[in-house]
């Protein structure tokens, strides 16, 4: 037990210092660079190097420090998040570590992204020109690895969380419920099931790795050659293809639970703070009046045996329904009196505009990240280069909201920082409202319930994954809403316009895009990592299709329901008598 603590506050603290430290690390590669520079032109542009590498420093410093307080925010988000959920009779120390790490290794990953855009958008000026510093193929390839390192560790990370870490702390919190079982068996038994999570991880990276993105050169040659083949590629990608197979294989389970819990939250969230909650007082009037009226069914019972007669067995089911019936309207009184006399309720009732304000809001929000994903989806249907190449669209000929207001934002950095930290949050709270409204389920079997200060460690630990992969498809998300912002930023690229002989060439300004040649525009790493293969980015296409239809049925639902109790989800009839004391306590 002391050993499996102590792995993990070695995990939470590795990954605080590799994301306070990684920017220095990830700079100090480029000074030979400079040297090489100062070098190779002479000490009479000694000056102009020196200025290219301040500013080379100075904007890479600036977002990569961007990124280290957002990290800090991320660690004390999910520090609140976690502990506002967990139990408070059966929280654990390793499980909360655990869940902290995993949900804010995800954040982290995800903020990422405009760091990545903000490098390769900062490269060049809005004529097109390539900055000072960025003029060498050498520079520019020193500089995008370094964020394609960033992915290597934290995607690494992510894998051995997913696949080793959470199920290890899971199935050994599964066997401490067995009685009778010592601690030695209690591990042993935990490693033995997370055997399994390890073969698949270990099956992805090996099928990720030798799967061809292309087909071999030599297409008559032996199998040994075409073998040899793939071991080259192997090489020369330095295992990117494996990483990203898996990391996308990961992401076809966050889509499906995009579909789900996102969806239908984005729906419901929203119209929950407009409509509020039903008022308490004539809650506890219904209350007394449903708990009178049990009481006198069970008396109409009772007095058919008052003569000595025994009751018949319907009689007897229905005592005991009835009497189940009254110690949850019991239980759910005694709710609804804290809740009236709790100071949250009263606050809930005079910021009562604020959260109709904060519910069109989101609505709002809603129908923009709808709206920006269908336009989207409609642009690849009419004008992609097809099925087979994942749907990718070279140009921009639909008007796509979201993806103009972030290229928009993008050169006034941090501002799209900002938006994505929006989109980000926003994906996290409207998840965390479906999960809480649904419940956690495997197919029609109901898991767990997700409720403050009540859930168990297994829960936490799977409200965690679901969460964890949720935020990982959010980077396709992001890409599926404004694929051009993900792909090159801010980025404009010179495009020379045919002329009549003897005329002056004139050069026009482009926005790259798909179709603007390669060594014009610097593709971002997040891009080139997780669209290496087509089939996934065409199952993420019909996927955006499904999440549009979930929305909208949820929508659809969400308006004909009422308001929703003050205590919802509070009482239920499986709730346990120790759930009961730890919430009135």
């Amino acid at each position: 037990m002391i050993i499996v603590v102590y792995l993990s506050i070695c995990l939470m603290w590795s990954v605080s210092l590799l994301a306070t430290l990684y920017p220095l690390y990830l700079l100090y590669p480029l000074y030979p660079l400079y040297v090489m520079s100062i070098e190779a032109h002479g000490p009479g542009l000694l000056q102009e190097v020196k200025m290219a590498d301040q500013s080379l420093l100075s904007e890479s410093a600036l977002g990569w420090s961007i990124f280290a307080l957002v990290f800090l925010v991320i660690l004390s988000f999910c520090w609140v998040y976690i502990r506002k959920y967990q139990s408070r009779q059966e929280s654990e120390v390793i499980s909360t570590i655990t869940a902290i790490c995993a949900l804010a290794i995800a954040l982290i990953t995800s903020a990422l992204l405009p760091v990545d855009i903000f490098l390769v958008s900062y490269m060049k000026h809005p004529n097109g020109t390539y900055k000072e510093w960025a003029e060498s193929n050498e520079t520019r390839g020193q500089i995008e690895d370094t964020v394609l390192y960033a992915y290597y560790s934290l995607y690494s990370i992510l894998l051995f969380c997913v696949f080793l870490w959470i199920p290890f702390v899971y199935f050994y919190y599964e066997e401490k419920d067995d009685d009778n079982i010592n601690k030695c068996s209690q591990v042993k038994n935990a490693l033995k099931y997370t055997i399994g999570f390890i073969i698949v991880c270990a099956a992805l990276l090996l099928i990720g790795a030798f799967l061809p993105l292309e087909a071999p050169p030599n297409q008559n040659g032996t199998q040994w050659e075409k073998m040899q083949y793939l071991f080259e590629e192997l090489g020369n990608n330095h295992g990117v293809p494996a990483l990203s197979f898996s990391i996308s294989s990961l992401t076809l389970i966050g889509m499906l639970a995009v579909i789900t819990y996102t969806a239908y939250g984005m729906s419901v969230l929203p119209l929950n703070l407009i409509k509020g909650t039903r008022s308490v007082v004539y809650e506890r009037l219904e209350n007394t009046e449903d708990i009178e009226e049990v009481e006198n069914q069970m008396e109409k019972i009772k007095a058919k045996c008052e003569d000595g007669r025994p009751l018949s067995s319907r009689d007897r089911r229905n005592l005991q329904e009835f009497e189940d019936k009254l110690q949850v309207l019991q239980r759910r009184g005694r709710h609804l009196e804290i809740a009236e006399s709790h100071c949250c309720t009263k606050v809930g009732s005079a910021l009562r505009p604020l959260k109709i304000l904060l519910g069109i809001f989101f609505i709002l929000f809603a129908l923009l990240f709808v709206v920006a994903l269908f336009i989207s989806n409609l642009d690849k249907a009419l004008h992609s280069a097809g099925i087979t190449s994942g749907f990718m669209v070279f140009g921009t000929n639909l008007t796509n909201p979201l993806n103009e207001l972030l290229l928009t934002l993008q050169p006034v950095f941090p501002l799209d920082y900002v938006l994505i930290t929006v989109i980000t949050m926003y994906f996290v709270f409207t998840s965390m409202a479906g999960i809480r409204n649904m419940g956690i389920w495997f197919f029609w079997i109901r898991l767990y319930k997700i409720r403050p200060k009540r859930t168990r460690p297994q829960a936490l630990l799977f409200l965690c994954m679901i969460l964890l992969l949720i935020v990982l498809h959010t980077s396709f998300m992001i890409y599926s809403l404004a694929p051009q912002y993900v792909m090159y930023g801010s980025q404009n690229y010179l495009l020379q316009s045919p002329m009549p002989p003897g005329n002056n060439t004139t050069w026009t300004t482009k926005t790259c895009d798909a179709d603007a040649p390669q060594d014009e525009c610097t593709v971002t790493r997040s891009y080139l990592f997780l669209h290496k293969f087509w089939f996934f980015s065409t199952i993420y296409y019909f996927g955006n299709w499904a999440f549009i239809g979930v929305f909208l049925i949820g929508l659809l639902v969400s308006c004909c329901k009422g308001k929703k109790s003050v205590i919802e989800g509070e009482v239920e009839a499986d709730d346990s008598d120790m759930s009961e004391d730890e919430y009135v306590h």
